[in-house]
């Protein structure tokens, strides 16, 4: 079965300890169905030297509970109540021996090479570097490449980093970690504001090397974008020194570059809009504005989708 280490206390004997150069935290809440296809993903890395971390975050599943005692030794088990994904991943963090933490939802995968080439990347780069990403590959619902790209100004407004960053733990721990009041969906956008505004860089790998699970029910399309007009305001409040208009010109002028989309008119009218008008009309916008775009990219071939019917019924993770 895992380890769980829920229960167990220190141990106080004088045991040198190697510790990996890779922490996978992989949040888990009734989710046991994808753990194998995520593991063989993980059994498949050309880089070995990692450890893998679940975090159970409270699941009531039995079939989930069963999967997650029947896990070898080498897989740890963190137990906690139900305290949402920003959460799990915290103490995900709290849990990792490795400098150099990823995470992992338990739905999504890896290709072989992502943490060869990710490690290369980080280990390459300067210390104001403080994460690692790349494109991502839409299995399930939808098919095709989903280019990632970092411009700092833009991140203020729209989230163009997967969640799934290679992170220096160091940089994790000086932002405070994920907010856990963000239950709802977003905490990887705030997070990675936080990033940002901490001066932290990111470098990019221009390969899609992390396997993204779309599923009709997602939680982008399901809740989040449903909620966007709450989320965003919670975004704006919570950094009322970044989204106004005169800080938003001068981080413009700072930060624009050759694949910034946004400037400071644009940017601060989506800061008004999400203040002035009702949240559920924001919420609604946004809702079906994106999921335009997704069936723009399938019109155009972009991307593919083998469940469309269902897809538009539901909507899209």
């Amino acid at each position: 079965m895992g380890r769980d280490l829920g229960d167990v206390a220190p141990r106080t004997e004088d045991v040198t300890l190697v510790s990996p150069a890779v922490s996978i935290i992989v949040p888990c809440y009734n989710g046991g169905r994808f753990l194998d296809q995520m593991l063989a993903s993980l059994d498949s890395q050309t880089f070995r030297d990692f450890e893998t971390i679940i975090v159970d975050d409270g699941s009531t599943d039995a079939d989930t509970l069963a999967t997650l005692e029947a896990l070898p030794d080498l897989i740890k088990v963190v137990r906690q109540q139900n305290e949402g994904l920003a959460a799990a991943r915290n103490t995900g963090f709290h849990a990792a021996a490795a400098d150099l933490v990823l995470p992992l939802d338990c739905d999504d995968a890896l290709a072989p090479t992502f943490l060869e080439e990710a490690v290369r990347v980080l280990r390459a780069a300067a210390p104001e570097i403080g994460f690692a990403f790349c494109d991502m590959q839409a299995s399930g619902a939808l098919g095709g490449v989903l280019p990632r790209y970092l411009s700092r100004f833009d991140q203020l407004f729209l989230n163009r980093l997967p969640y799934c960053l290679l992170l220096r733990k160091s940089a994790w721990q000086s932002v405070g970690g994920y907010d856990v009041d963000m239950r709802d969906g977003y905490e990887d956008w705030e997070f990675n504001i936080r990033l940002i505004l901490a001066g932290w860089q990111g470098v990019r790998i221009a390969q899609p090397l992390f396997i993204y699970h779309v599923s009709p029910d997602g939680m982008l399309m399901s809740r989040s974008a449903r909620q966007h007009g709450r989320l965003w305001r919670r975004i704006v409040g919570r950094h009322p020194d970044v989204y106004s208009f005169g800080p938003l010109r001068r981080r413009y002028a700072a930060w624009h570059d050759a694949k910034t989309r946004f400037g400071p008119w644009s940017g601060f009218a989506l800061v008004w809009g999400g203040k002035m008008l009702p949240e559920r009309l924001v919420g609604t916008i946004f809702f079906y504005a994106l999921r335009a775009t997704h069936w723009d990219r399938v019109r155009r071939g972009i991307l593919t989708s083998p469940k469309s019917a269902a897809i538009k019924q539901e909507g899209i993770k």
